[in-house]
C-alpha cells in the first residue's frame, strides 16, 4: 500500500468526527443490548438470566480476543480496516434482528465483539498521528466522546427503543447506521500511511515492561471502582433514592449528559501527567458515588453528588485509554486494545462484586464499596508514579541526621536516614534535590 500525503488540520478535523461517530455506533452495539434484555427474552422465550449471558459472552470476547486480533491486523490501513469493521456490525445487526432463536443471536453477537476490540485500539491510535502528538490527547477524547456517550447513553437509548420500535427494530436501526458511517467513511475520509508491520513477539514485548503491565492493571482497578456502582446505579435510583421506575431512564440521561464534561477535562488535561490526572479523577468518582449514597433522600445533594459522578465517570474513559497508550514504548494499537481488554476485565468484576455488597448491605451499599476501591486505585496510581516513595522520603526529613555517602544510595540535601538509605538503596534510587527535579519517566 501506498503512503497517503498526510491530511490537512480541516480534513484532519473532519476524520476524527467521523471516527467518533463510528465509536458510537459501534460501541452502542454493545451496550444497547441491556436496554433491551426484557423484550427479547419474552419474544425468544427464555429467562432473563439466560438472556443475560449475551451481555457476558460479548464483554468476553473483548476481554479474550481483543489484544491477538488487534496485533494481527494492526500493520493493515486504517480506513480500509475501519470500514471492513464498520461493514462487519452492520451484517452482524441485521443478523440478531433476524435471529429466530438464542443460538443465532449468541452468533450475532460473538461476531461484532472479535471485531470491537480492534477498532478500540486502533481508532484511538489513529486519532493521535492524525492530530499530531501535541494535540493527541484531545483527539483521542473526541473519539472517545463517541464511546462515551454510547457507554453512558446505551442502555436508556435501548430501554426507550424496545418500547418505540421493538427489540428487531432497534438491531435494524444498528445495522443501518454501521453502513452508513462506513460509506461516509469511505467517501470523507484520507487514505493514511499504512503502519509498519511488526512481528507478534515484537508487539509483546511490551508486556516485558513493568510500568506498562502496572498501568494496564491500573485500569481494572478503576474500571471496577466505575462498574461495582454505575452497574446497579438504576436499581439504587430506583429501590434506595426512590426514584419512579418511569424515571430511572431519564435519570440515567441526565448522568450521561452531565459526564460528557468530563469527557473533555479528560482530554484536555491527560497528556501533561496522565497519573496524576488519573489520581484526582478517581478521587472525584469516589466522592461522588459515596455522597450518592449519603445523599438518597435529598434530591438536590442527590444530584449535585451524582453530577460529580457523572463527570469523573466519564472523563477517566480516555484518561484511562490514554495513560496506557503513553505507558507502551510501541505497539500503541496494542496496547490501547490491551487497555479495552482491562476495562472489559474490570466491567466484569465490578458487576460482581456489586452483585455480591447488595444482598449483603443493600442497594445503597454499592457506591461506599466501589468508592472503596477507586481509593486503592488513587493509592496505586501514587505507586506506579512513585509518589508515595518521594513522599515518604521528604517527610523523612525531620528526622534525618549526618550526611549520607555515595554507598548509602541515597542524598537528600545532604542529610538522609538510615532506614530511608537503607529502603533506597536496596531500590538503586536516587531522589533528586530541590523544587526543580525532574517527575518520574511515566509523568514526562
Amino acid at each position: 500500500m501506498t503512503a497517503s500525503t498526510p491530511p490537512t488540520p480541516r480534513a484532519s478535523g473532519a476524520s476524527i468526527a467521523i471516527l467518533a461517530t463510528a465509536a458510537f455506533v459501534l460501541v452502542t452495539t454493545e451496550f444497547l443490548i441491556v436496554g433491551l434484555l426484557p423484550a427479547l427474552a419474552r419474544d425468544l422465550s427464555i429467562s432473563i438470566s439466560a438472556a443475560g449471558l449475551l451481555v457476558t459472552l460479548f464483554a468476553f470476547t473483548v476481554m479474550l480476543f481483543g489484544p491477538l486480533l488487534t496485533a494481527a491486523v494492526a500493520h493493515f490501513e486504517r480506513k480500509r480496516l475501519f470500514v471492513a469493521i464498520l461493514l462487519v456490525f452492520a451484517a452482524s445487526n441485521a443478523l440478531a434482528a433476524l435471529a429466530p432463536n438464542v443460538g443465532v443471536l449468541a452468533l450475532a453477537r460473538f461476531i461484532p465483539a472479535l471485531a470491537l476490540p480492534v477498532f478500540w485500539g486502533t481508532a484511538s491510535e489513529t486519532a493521535g498521528q492524525l492530530a499530531g502528538p501535541q494535540r493527541a490527547g484531545r483527539a483521542v477524547s473526541s473519539v472517545y466522546l463517541g464511546i462515551s456517550a454510547a457507554m453512558l447513553f446505551g442502555i436508556p437509548l435501548g430501554t426507550l427503543a424496545a418500547e418505540a420500535i421493538g427489540w428487531r427494530g432497534a438491531f435494524w436501526l444498528l445495522a443501518a447506521l454501521s453502513a452508513v458511517v462506513a460509506l461516509v467513511m469511505q467517501l470523507g475520509m484520507p487514505r493514511l500511511r499504512s503502519p509498519q508491520r511488526v512481528r507478534l513477539g515484537e508487539q509483546m514485548r511490551i508486556l516485558r515492561d513493568a510500568r506498562f503491565v502496572a498501568n494496564v492493571a491500573l485500569s481494572v482497578l478503576v474500571f471496577t471502582a466505575m462498574f461495582t456502582a454505575y452497574t446497579y446505579l438504576a436499581d439504587t435510583l430506583e429501590s434506595a433514592a426512590g426514584v419512579p421506575k418511569a424515571q430511572v431512564g431519564w435519570w440515567l440521561m441526565g448522568f450521561g449528559a452531565v459526564g460528557l464534561i468530563g469527557n473533555w477535562l479528560g482530554g484536555r488535561w491527560v497528556d501533561a501527567r496522565p497519573l496524576a490526572v488519573t489520581a484526582l479523577f478517581s478521587v472525584l468518582l469516589a466522592l461522588g458515588m459515596a455522597g450518592s449514597m449519603a445523599a438518597v433522600g435529598q434530591r438536590f445533594w442527590l444530584c449535585v453528588a451524582l453530577a460529580v459522578w457523572g463527570v469523573a465517570n466519564t472523563a477517566l474513559y480516555p484518561i484511562c485509554q490514554i495513560r496506557v497508550m503513553k505507558a507502551a514504548s510501541h505497539a500503541k494499537a496494542l496496547a490501547g486494545t490491551l487497555n479495552v481488554s482491562a476495562a472489559n476485565a474490570g466491567i466484569g468484576l465490578g458487576a460482581v462484586l456489586g452483585g455480591l455488597a447488595i444482598p449483603q448491605w443493600g442497594a445503597g451499599s454499592v457506591g461506599y464499596v466501589a468508592a472503596v476501591i477507586a481509593l486503592v486505585a488513587v493509592v496505586a496510581a501514587g505507586l506506579i508514579g512513585g509518589w508515595v516513595l518521594r513522599g515518604v522520603l521528604y517527610l523523612s526529613r525531620a528526622v534525618c541526621a549526618g550526611p549520607c555517602g555515595p554507598a548509602r544510595g541515597l542524598s537528600f540535601r545532604g542529610r538522609c536516614c538510615a532506614p530511608t538509605a537503607l529502603c533506597c538503596s536496596a531500590l538503586h534510587m536516587r531522589l533528586p534535590a530541590g523544587p526543580h527535579s525532574p517527575a518520574p519517566m511515566s509523568e514526562r
